[in-house]
């Protein structure tokens, strides 16, 4: 296996462990290649979900226009409720696997398809 699957094994393990949802391979492999290089970098690898500037740019650069989630309050209300699915406490949170549930939340997989 190479690098990429190592990290979708482990965002699915995340999935499971962390979130209690048994992810779609196929979706998580896609939202992940759509995540491009960034994966590979530590620190762009993972959501602060303490500081409010990247939750913003987790909405306007994914949410709207990735997913084209129209803007509202209830954007920010999603990615709260992502955050609390992960865990709060967790302290890596993977861009993938927000990224992951965000598209399920909005039932957007077919931007994937």
């Amino acid at each position: 296996m190479g690098k990429r699957d190592d990290l979708i094994a482990r965002y699915a393990d995340d999935l499971r462990s962390k979130c209690g949802v048994e992810p779609d391979m196929d979706l998580l492999t896609k939202v992940t290649i759509g995540c491009g290089p960034t994966i590979y970098d530590a620190d762009a690898a993972t959501v602060a979900a303490s500081q409010p500037a990247e939750l913003e740019t987790v909405k306007h650069n994914f949410l709207i226009k990735k997913l084209g989630v129209p803007d509202g309050p209830e954007l920010m209300e999603a990615i709260e409720k992502v955050m609390q699915t992960y865990g709060m406490s967790e302290r890596n949170k993977y861009r993938a696997v927000v990224y992951y549930l965000l598209t399920r939340h909005f039932g957007k997989e077919h931007v994937y398809g």
